[in-house]
């Protein structure tokens, strides 16, 4: 070999030496959020806006469905991989042959107000809408089963009234303006509207763990990130990636002020008052975890909840402990 080939094959090495290794491609997930808009979920769309997912070399496309049933079809029928929907889902799913887990408890409350219409001032308790049409987000959503359990709690059986799918935020307040429904289930920013305007008023408050003993007989966890469980134990890299995230931003919450969080968000979630909006975020970001994990009892409560009413738990045995697990969030560093 000469010097001049010598020397071409040095730079040829050297220019390889150079080329950037070719940029890993982030994990891309789809997560479904039962109104993302709703503050019960903020967690998610606060990941996103603070780049949480993105640091962790994530992809994450947030996908809206008002109503948490539709988003727990939608996973089943594998259009997305994962769900920010209630707890609930996962043991009520258990009972009908599949396993899903919550991989991150987001709250411990269900953050949900049963509202009932100032046009009805004799309604002083839940026995009192016997014959009435209820709002909730759909049929087999997790309002539907609060509602119906707080019902049967109050003497009322299942059959005595009615629950109507309404959805939330501008489709709720015109069902209950229209008296399409005399009171119903719901969560901020909804309840704050209705409130301001004089509207409806609180017939069961489920926004502080207190109030959601109080009211289910122990504590009720509610907001979670719930997947297959086929799906987390072939995927826990990226398992792990979303459980860093979504505890990333309930830290961020336990941290800030409401006013801090809300300008997080898109100016549209306020609805046009965002005075409104930090107000009720102040009043109920007590409800999130400060660490994703399963609140000690909430299992049992849920079920007891789910039990209380659903024929579908007649005669079958729930393992609680495959509805969750913890192994994701206490890895977070």
């Amino acid at each position: 070999m000469n010097k001049r080939q010598i020397l071409a094959c040095a730079a040829a090495l050297a220019a390889a030496t150079l080329v950037p290794a070719p940029a890993r491609a982030a994990d891309k997930v789809t997560l479904m959020v039962g109104g993302y808009e709703k503050q019960i979920y903020l967690p998610a769309k606060l990941a996103e806006r603070l780049g949480y997912f993105k640091a962790e070399g994530l992809d994450v496309e947030l996908l809206n469905e008002g109503a948490g049933v539709d988003a727990e079809n939608e996973m089943l029928a594998g259009a997305v991989q994962g769900v920010v929907g209630f707890y609930d889902h996962c043991v009520d799913l258990q009972t009908k042959g599949k396993q899903v887990m919550s991989v991150v408890q987001l709250s411990h409350a269900p953050g949900e107000v049963e509202l009932v219409s100032s046009k009805y001032p004799q309604v002083k308790s839940m026995a009192d809408l016997r014959g009435k049409t209820l709002g909730v987000t759909g049929l087999g959503s997790s309002t539907n089963f609060l509602t119906q359990f707080l019902m049967v709690k109050a003497g009322v059986p299942l059959g005595q009234f009615t629950s109507l799918p309404v959805g939330a935020g501008t489709t709720f307040i015109a069902a209950m303006q229209q008296d399409k429904i005399q009171a119903g289930m719901t969560t901020e920013p909804t309840v704050s509207r209705l409130l301001k305007t004089g509207q409806a008023r609180v017939l069961v408050d489920l926004r502080s763990a207190e109030s959601t003993r109080a009211a289910l007989g122990g504590t009720y966890p509610a907001a979670s990130l719930y997947m297959e469980a086929d799906w987390i134990a072939r995927h826990k890299p990226v398992v792990q990636k979303l459980a860093n995230a979504f505890v990333k931003a309930l830290r961020y919450i336990a941290s800030h002020s409401a006013e801090q969080i809300a300008d997080q968000m898109p100016a549209d979630f306020y609805v046009g008052d965002k005075a409104a909006y930090v107000q009720a975020l102040a009043n109920g970001k007590s409800m999130f975890t400060p660490d994703g994990v399963m609140p000690p009892g909430g299992p049992e409560t849920v079920l007891a909840v789910l039990s209380g009413f659903s024929r579908s738990f007649k005669g079958k045995t729930v393992d609680l402990s495959k509805t969750y697990t913890t192994e994701f969030v206490k890895q977070v560093k």
